[in-house]
């Protein structure tokens, strides 16, 4: 176990430094090796098969759905978990994730590869909103319920379930080419670090109420 999170300390860490060599990149106005392979393909699946599906996936992380969905499960998972700050916690730590969102795509400015309204794909790319903020809110969501869980075949089913989620619509940025290849890694990295912080915040809270 000590050896497998190792292993994800170790990938984690490299990604964030080959974001970071990703962003000096974008900054001086180049474009990643990554981004130059990766373009000519996905320009090849708008007419293909699977562009219609992640059409619909990509809704799922879109605002006009997460603004209500994240009201609702405020208020699903505060009362099934019986702990308040959890109404709180949880859409607050998104609405901060959204706002980090905002800022880092204000000072990288990358336009996008190809501009739609419909999909919720306007203003800069570079991180992938979607994926980052499905990163914090699918995966907040996931580690919630999994408290209340006993069964190690429920929790891993659940687990599975959402991980196989925020990949799916960060991924869709890609096939319906709104974002670049290196906007989402950056943006489930960025989001990676968000969660985290959150489940620190959140396990810091309910131990000082759980001494009182």
């Amino acid at each position: 176990m000590k050896k497998n999170r190792t292993v994800l300390l170790f990938l984690f860490v490299a990604v964030l430094i080959i974001t970071g060599v990703w962003v000096i990149q974008i900054v001086n106005g180049n474009v990643p090796a990554i981004d130059r392979w990766t373009n000519q393909f996905v320009e090849s699946l708008h007419d293909s098969i699977i562009y219609q599906p992640f059409r619909l996936i990509t809704n799922l992380g879109s605002e006009s759905f997460l603004e209500p969905f994240v009201v609702i499960m405020a208020i699903v998972l505060s009362v099934l978990l019986k702990k308040w700050f959890v109404a709180i916690l949880f859409p607050g730590g998104i609405l901060l994730a959204h706002q980090l969102n905002i800022f880092i795509k204000s000072i990288v400015v990358r336009e996008r590869p190809s501009i739609s309204a419909a999909a919720n794909a306007e203003g800069y790319s570079f991180p992938s909103g979607h994926a980052m903020i499905s990163m914090v809110c699918y995966g907040l969501i996931a580690y919630l319920l999994v408290k209340k869980m006993k069964s190690n075949v429920l929790i891993v089913i659940t687990q599975t379930t959402f991980t196989t989620l925020i990949f799916l619509i960060g991924i869709s940025r890609y096939v319906i080419h709104v974002h670049y290849i290196t906007d989402i890694v950056a943006g489930f990295a960025l989001g990676f670090i968000c969660l985290w912080g959150l489940i620190y915040v959140y396990e810091k809270i309910e131990s000082v109420l759980s001494r009182s």
